[in-house]
Protein backbone atom coordinates (compact mmCIF):
# COMPACT_ATOMS: atom_id res chain seq x y z
CA UNK A 1 0.00 0.00 0.00
CA UNK A 2 2.75 2.42 0.93
CA UNK A 3 4.73 1.40 -2.15
CA UNK A 4 1.62 1.78 -4.31
CA UNK A 5 1.08 5.31 -3.04
CA UNK A 6 4.65 6.33 -3.92
CA UNK A 7 4.61 4.64 -7.32
CA UNK A 8 1.30 6.22 -8.29
CA UNK A 9 2.85 9.66 -7.84
CA UNK A 10 6.20 8.89 -9.49
CA UNK A 11 5.67 6.27 -12.20
CA UNK A 12 2.21 5.19 -13.28
CA UNK A 13 3.53 2.25 -15.33
CA UNK A 14 5.38 0.78 -12.35
CA UNK A 15 2.32 1.46 -10.22
CA UNK A 16 0.09 -0.53 -12.55
CA UNK A 17 2.51 -3.47 -12.69
CA UNK A 18 2.77 -3.38 -8.90
CA UNK A 19 -1.01 -3.39 -8.54
CA UNK A 20 -1.31 -6.37 -10.87
CA UNK A 21 1.22 -8.14 -8.65
CA UNK A 22 -0.88 -7.26 -5.59
CA UNK A 23 -3.95 -8.71 -7.30
CA UNK A 24 -2.02 -11.93 -7.91
CA UNK A 25 -0.80 -12.04 -4.31
CA UNK A 26 -4.42 -11.73 -3.18
CA UNK A 27 -5.42 -14.52 -5.58
CA UNK A 28 -2.58 -16.71 -4.29
CA UNK A 29 -4.17 -16.39 -0.86
CA UNK A 30 -7.61 -17.42 -2.08
CA UNK A 31 -9.04 -13.87 -2.12
CA UNK A 32 -9.44 -14.45 1.61
CA UNK A 33 -8.53 -11.55 3.85
CA UNK A 34 -7.98 -13.70 6.92
CA UNK A 35 -5.60 -15.99 5.08
CA UNK A 36 -3.85 -13.05 3.44
CA UNK A 37 -3.32 -11.46 6.83
CA UNK A 38 -2.15 -14.68 8.46
CA UNK A 39 0.20 -15.82 5.66
CA UNK A 40 1.37 -12.64 3.94
CA UNK A 41 0.69 -9.39 5.77
CA UNK A 42 2.15 -10.77 9.00
CA UNK A 43 5.58 -10.51 7.33
CA UNK A 44 5.53 -6.73 7.53
CA UNK A 45 6.91 -5.24 10.73
CA UNK A 46 4.82 -2.08 11.09
CA UNK A 47 3.52 0.06 13.92
CA UNK A 48 -0.11 -0.69 14.81
CA UNK A 49 -1.55 2.36 13.05
CA UNK A 50 0.28 1.63 9.79
CA UNK A 51 -0.59 -2.08 10.03
CA UNK A 52 -4.27 -1.21 10.39
CA UNK A 53 -4.05 1.13 7.39
CA UNK A 54 -2.37 -1.58 5.30
CA UNK A 55 -4.91 -4.23 6.32
CA UNK A 56 -7.77 -1.88 5.48
CA UNK A 57 -6.26 -1.21 2.04
CA UNK A 58 -5.85 -4.93 1.29
CA UNK A 59 -9.36 -5.67 2.59
CA UNK A 60 -10.78 -3.06 0.23
CA UNK A 61 -8.95 -4.68 -2.70
CA UNK A 62 -10.17 -8.14 -1.67
CA UNK A 63 -13.75 -6.82 -1.60
CA UNK A 64 -13.34 -5.08 -4.97
CA UNK A 65 -11.98 -8.24 -6.55
CA UNK A 66 -14.92 -10.27 -5.28
CA UNK A 67 -17.57 -7.69 -6.14
CA UNK A 68 -16.16 -7.05 -9.61
CA UNK A 69 -15.81 -10.73 -10.46
CA UNK A 70 -12.03 -10.72 -10.88
CA UNK A 71 -11.17 -13.16 -8.12
CA UNK A 72 -9.71 -15.63 -10.63
CA UNK A 73 -8.46 -13.39 -13.43
CA UNK A 74 -8.68 -9.86 -14.71
CA UNK A 75 -8.17 -6.55 -12.96
CA UNK A 76 -10.24 -4.35 -10.68
CA UNK A 77 -11.86 -1.33 -12.29
CA UNK A 78 -9.50 1.17 -10.66
CA UNK A 79 -6.60 -0.56 -12.43
CA UNK A 80 -8.49 -0.80 -15.71
CA UNK A 81 -9.19 2.93 -15.42
CA UNK A 82 -5.43 3.56 -15.46
CA UNK A 83 -5.18 1.72 -18.79
CA UNK A 84 -8.07 3.82 -20.12
CA UNK A 85 -6.39 7.06 -19.03
CA UNK A 86 -3.04 6.00 -20.45
CA UNK A 87 -4.61 4.90 -23.73
CA UNK A 88 -6.31 8.27 -24.07
CA UNK A 89 -3.04 10.11 -23.38
CA UNK A 90 -1.20 7.77 -25.78
CA UNK A 91 -3.63 8.68 -28.57
CA UNK A 92 -3.30 12.40 -27.79
CA UNK A 93 0.49 12.18 -27.90
CA UNK A 94 0.40 10.36 -31.22
CA UNK A 95 -1.94 13.00 -32.64
CA UNK A 96 0.29 15.83 -31.44
CA UNK A 97 3.12 17.10 -33.64
CA UNK A 98 4.94 18.34 -30.50
CA UNK A 99 6.13 14.91 -29.39
CA UNK A 100 8.28 13.38 -32.15
CA UNK A 101 10.34 11.35 -29.67
CA UNK A 102 7.18 9.65 -28.43
CA UNK A 103 6.16 8.94 -32.03
CA UNK A 104 9.59 7.40 -32.65
CA UNK A 105 9.42 5.27 -29.50
CA UNK A 106 5.96 4.05 -30.48
CA UNK A 107 7.03 3.15 -34.01
CA UNK A 108 10.05 1.30 -32.66
CA UNK A 109 7.84 -0.69 -30.28
CA UNK A 110 5.02 -1.20 -32.81
CA UNK A 111 6.42 -4.32 -34.53
CA UNK A 112 6.73 -5.97 -31.11
CA UNK A 113 3.17 -4.96 -30.22
CA UNK A 114 1.94 -6.41 -33.53
CA UNK A 115 3.87 -9.61 -32.80
CA UNK A 116 2.33 -9.85 -29.32
CA UNK A 117 -1.14 -9.46 -30.77
CA UNK A 118 -0.32 -12.05 -33.43
CA UNK A 119 0.84 -14.54 -30.77
CA UNK A 120 -2.43 -14.49 -28.90
CA UNK A 121 -2.57 -11.22 -26.98
CA UNK A 122 -6.16 -10.03 -27.02
CA UNK A 123 -6.94 -7.72 -29.91
CA UNK A 124 -9.95 -6.42 -28.02
CA UNK A 125 -7.64 -4.92 -25.43
CA UNK A 126 -5.85 -1.64 -26.06
CA UNK A 127 -2.30 -2.01 -27.39
CA UNK A 128 -0.98 -0.55 -24.17
CA UNK A 129 -2.63 -3.27 -22.14
CA UNK A 130 -0.86 -5.83 -24.32
CA UNK A 131 2.40 -4.02 -23.55
CA UNK A 132 1.75 -4.10 -19.82
CA UNK A 133 0.81 -7.78 -19.98
CA UNK A 134 4.06 -8.55 -21.80
CA UNK A 135 6.10 -6.67 -19.22
CA UNK A 136 4.24 -8.35 -16.38
CA UNK A 137 4.88 -11.73 -17.96
CA UNK A 138 8.57 -10.89 -18.28
CA UNK A 139 8.67 -9.89 -14.63
CA UNK A 140 7.11 -13.23 -13.64
CA UNK A 141 9.61 -15.12 -15.80
CA UNK A 142 12.52 -13.32 -14.19
CA UNK A 143 11.14 -13.83 -10.68
CA UNK A 144 10.81 -17.54 -11.35
CA UNK A 145 14.40 -17.72 -12.63
CA UNK A 146 13.45 -18.76 -16.15
CA UNK A 147 15.68 -17.70 -19.05
CA UNK A 148 14.67 -14.84 -21.32
CA UNK A 149 15.81 -14.84 -24.94
CA UNK A 150 17.67 -12.01 -26.65
CA UNK A 151 14.77 -11.20 -28.99
CA UNK A 152 12.38 -10.96 -26.06
CA UNK A 153 14.84 -8.81 -24.13
CA UNK A 154 15.20 -6.39 -27.06
CA UNK A 155 11.44 -6.25 -27.64
CA UNK A 156 10.73 -5.60 -23.98
CA UNK A 157 13.39 -2.87 -23.90
CA UNK A 158 11.56 -1.02 -26.70
CA UNK A 159 8.20 -1.49 -24.99
CA UNK A 160 9.67 -0.40 -21.66
CA UNK A 161 11.04 2.81 -23.23
CA UNK A 162 7.62 3.59 -24.69
CA UNK A 163 5.84 3.03 -21.37
CA UNK A 164 8.49 5.00 -19.48
CA UNK A 165 7.96 7.96 -21.79
CA UNK A 166 4.19 7.62 -21.46
CA UNK A 167 4.54 7.56 -17.66
CA UNK A 168 6.59 10.72 -17.75
CA UNK A 169 4.02 12.44 -19.97
CA UNK A 170 1.26 11.21 -17.64
CA UNK A 171 3.01 12.87 -14.70
CA UNK A 172 3.41 16.08 -16.73
CA UNK A 173 -0.27 15.93 -17.65
CA UNK A 174 -1.22 15.53 -13.98
CA UNK A 175 1.06 18.46 -13.09
CA UNK A 176 -0.53 20.59 -15.82
CA UNK A 177 2.77 21.08 -17.66
CA UNK A 178 2.14 18.86 -20.71
CA UNK A 179 1.62 20.73 -23.96
CA UNK A 180 -0.14 18.74 -26.66
CA UNK A 181 -1.02 21.53 -29.11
Amino acid sequence: MFVARQLKEKNIAEYLLYMWQVEDIIRAHGVDMERLGREYLVRFDLPDDRRAEMEEWYAALVNMMREEGVAEKGHVQVNRNIIILLTDLHRQLLASPKHPFYHAAYHKALPHIVALRGKGASREEPELENCFEALYGLMILKLSGKPVGEDTTRAMADITRLLAMLSDYYRQDKDGTLKLD
